[in-house]
């Protein structure tokens, strides 16, 4: 994607940990638990992505990069909650992530040879103890609870920051079979997920003319022919997983009419970005058969801050853009029905040049208005060239660039954000934000309510339900029945997709009148059904509160939240156990029907009381188990650290050593020392914590045997660098976000 002249540095943070080599055994590589759906796979009808029924979508969504570099792993979980970042994410419309990986990598899977991650585990308790692989794993399950779809894309050979800069899928002893090899393996492995949904061969092949190794487009076999490689990689990845999308990326350059790519000439060839130049397709299409219906083309394309290409160097607007660039090298792709796009990189920073700005927002429009697929360039805050939707501290959005520029790509209906999953609303169960590709209709013809839910009937009820049964209702308009509403009176009392709903939360020989109403993909809404009353049960007799909880522990409690789990009580007054309400001090902060629940909502640093009482299906409410105080982690205040910097430099490099002191009264269970370099020095090489560099900014994270900093007790830790003629120290300092003394 870019010019020879300007090299992107996506990720500036460089992998310092010492990572130790672990062979683990065969149950750690052994096959993920499987999907039980298999109803999300897409598939391309003419310049569309369509879900199995035929219906549009649209996939939306953000890059989040780490597991193609050297740490293996997200960038950004020595600090942030992976948990609470993908929730995030589903929650803000985000339906897709696009996960750069490398070849390495998947070799290293394959292999069931893992190198340790980066993670912070007290940022990251539920990651205690997991390999890369699964992480990765564990990352999936989150996207299937929150409704978001993942694609992988092979963004380097060697697993390195700056892997991408290489021009080929190719390098050292990572080989072109080892990269069909690679995605052979993960298509096996992820069969029958289908949340992941496809593949991006690789990442942003390029060169130009000049170059030693360039990445080309023709009708030949050759080795430096990126449609030819990723034609063949399509192929392999197809003929075990059928299902997946393949989306091709474009090269640097393509040579003009009559000019031979063995051309060494300046002016010979078009030329744009990285994965950008998509102009082989109208003479060299991408051909996989009878799989051709899973491929989508997926160029990038940047603005004046990434490099000040030739068409931002003179007045433009969207019209010029789509006239002189996007149109020839990419977007001739969807306008002429020849297959789907996905841009599968774009962004950047706002307010530092309004060419950027000005460009930004033209792509934005594009994407809107033509309905395309995009991933854009990046949720990661430490892309160098780019920025990130995320803010230094891996928690705080930058509300202006995803509001401005990010929000209004997203698939929406009706108000609200459309996932990809077809149970699972985007969002998660519950979501006030999103709702499922089921929820949106295939056209806004569509007026005609579906047919009425006939034959309602109750079975046996209990003390405090009745289960309900009804016959399924149709739809002629076309949206497709999407779900039921379920009412007792006029009171809607829940939702379902299937043709049965259990009401819950009755009272005992209490007479009760229930209804149901068909919905479909459009919105409309039948008539109610012929209601049925029915009386629940006058109850067994049962005044037996069920046994007292037993056995209360907090687990790894992080600034806001308290992981509780306790034994499970018994009910020997036969109404059975129905749950337990979790109680903070006096006040009901929660129920559930497991023997655990995470308090959330709480203030850093702060001990809680915690109680728990069992409840049964006849209401009858235990006394409360004993109490257990439990304290959330501490938020480092201003003061309660002080820092000592010292530095000793020769001509080009130096060495400092920094003492870090916890001055408050509690201790530090995980700390992160941030600082900013003030003269432009560069970060080579650190030791006794895991350090990183951003731009100026420079982090070092705990070590596993320095975790804990006990009031009063210190750590030295120390770095090395590089200076070009001017080392300042830093003046200011932070453990945790907090400033400290010196």
């Amino acid at each position: 994607m870019h010019s020879p002249l300007r090299t992107r540095v996506r990720a500036a943070v460089t992998g310092l940990l010492a990572a130790t080599a672990l062979t683990a055994p065969l149950a750690l590589v052994a096959a993920p638990a499987q999907a039980a759906a298999g109803d999300d796979w897409l598939h391309v009808q003419g310049n569309t992505i369509v879900d199995a029924s035929g219906k549009e979508v649209v996939l939306s969504g953000v890059n989040w990069f780490g597991f193609n570099a050297s740490e293996r792993v997200f960038h950004g979980l020595w600090s942030g909650n992976i948990t609470e970042i993908t929730q995030q994410m589903a929650n803000r419309g985000i339906n897709t992530v696009r996960v750069p990986i490398s070849t390495q990598l998947l070799l290293e899977w394959k292999a069931g040879t893992f190198l340790k991650p980066n993670v912070n585990t007290y940022a990251n308790p539920e990651l205690e103890g997991k390999n890369s692989l699964q992480i990765f794993e564990y990352f999936l399950t989150l996207c299937q609870r929150y409704g978001i779809k993942v694609f992988l894309d092979v963004h380097s050979a060697e697993a390195d920051n700056s892997g991408h800069v290489y021009n080929m899928w190719w390098k050292g002893s990572i080989t072109t079979e080892d990269v069909y090899a690679g995605w052979e393996w993960a298509a096996a492995r992820w069969k029958n997920d289908d949340t992941i949904v496809g593949a991006d061969i690789k990442n942003e092949p390029h060169g130009t003319q000049g170059s030693t190794e360039r990445a080309k487009w023709d009708g030949t076999t050759d080795k430096d022919n990126f449609k030819h490689f990723a034609e063949t990689a399509s192929k392999k990845i197809l003929a075990i997983n059928p299902n997946w999308l393949v989306f091709v990326e474009g090269v640097e350059i393509y040579p003009k009419e009559g000019v031979s790519w063995t051309s060494t000439g300046l002016t010979d060839y078009y030329g744009t970005w990285w994965g950008g130049n998509l102009r082989g397709v109208r003479d060299f299409p991408i051909d996989l058969g009878a799989n051709q219906d899973q491929l989508v083309y997926s160029p990038h394309d940047y603005g004046p801050l990434v490099f000040d290409q030739k068409w931002f160097q003179k007045d433009f607007d969207k019209a010029s853009l789509t006239a002189d660039v996007w149109g020839p090298n990419w977007l001739f792709i969807h306008d002429e029905d020849i297959a789907p796009l996905l841009i599968g990189e774009w962004g950047g920073r706002l307010g530092q040049d309004p060419r950027q700005d000005k460009w930004m927002a033209a792509l934005r429009d594009l994407i809107a208005e033509r309905k395309l697929s995009q991933t854009f360039w990046v949720l990661n805050p430490n892309s160098g060239d780019t920025g990130g939707l995320l803010l230094d501290d891996w928690k705080t959005w930058d509300e202006v660039k995803y509001s401005t520029m990010l929000k209004p790509t997203l698939f929406q209906h009706g108000g609200k954000f459309v996932g990809l999953d077809h149970e699972v609303p985007l969002g998660g169960v519950g979501s006030t934000t999103g709702i499922s590709i089921s929820q949106v209709g295939g056209g806004t013809s569509d007026t005609t309510a579906p047919s009425v839910p006939g034959g309602l009937k109750a079975g046996t009820p209990t003390a405090s339900s009745v289960p309900l049964s009804w016959t399924a209702s149709t739809d002629t308009g076309g949206s497709g029945v999407a779900g039921y509403e379920v009412y007792r009176g006029s009171t809607l009392v829940g939702t379902t997709t299937s043709t049965s709903y259990t009401v819950t939360g009755l009272t005992a020989d209490t007479a009760y009148s229930f209804s149901v109403r068909a919905k479909d993909g459009a919105g409309n809404v039948s008539a109610a059904s012929t209601a049925v009353s029915v009386r629940t049960a006058a109850g067994t007799g049962d005044t037996t509160a069920p046994s007292v909880p037993t056995g209360l522990t907090a687990g790894t409690a992080t600034k806001t939240s308290v992981p509780l789990t306790w034994t499970a009580s018994t009910d020997t007054g036969g109404s059975g156990l129905a749950g337990y309400d979790v109680y903070r001090g006096t006040t009901l902060v929660g129920s559930t029907t497991t023997p655990s629940y995470t308090v959330t909502g709480l203030t850093a640093g702060t001990s809680y009381s915690f109680t728990v009482r069992a409840k049964d299906a006849a209401g009858n409410v235990s006394a409360a188990s004993a109490a257990l105080t439990a304290s959330t982690a501490p938020d480092v205040a201003t003061g309660s650290c002080s820092v000592a910097y010292t530095a000793n430099g020769w001509s080009s490099g130096f060495t400092a050593a920094v003492k870090v002191t916890n001055t408050g009264t509690t201790a530090l269970n995980g700390w992160t020392l941030a600082f900013d370099f003030p003269s432009g020095q560069t970060l080579t090489q650190g030791w006794s914590a895991t350090w990183a560099q951003s731009g100026a900014k420079v982090t070092a994270t705990n070590a596993d045997w320095n975790r804990v900093l006990a009031p009063g007790a210190s750590v030295e830790i120390g770095f090395s660098g590089t200076h070009t003629g001017t080392n300042t120290a830093p003046t200011a300092f932070t453990v945790n976000g907090a400033s400290c003394t010196r």
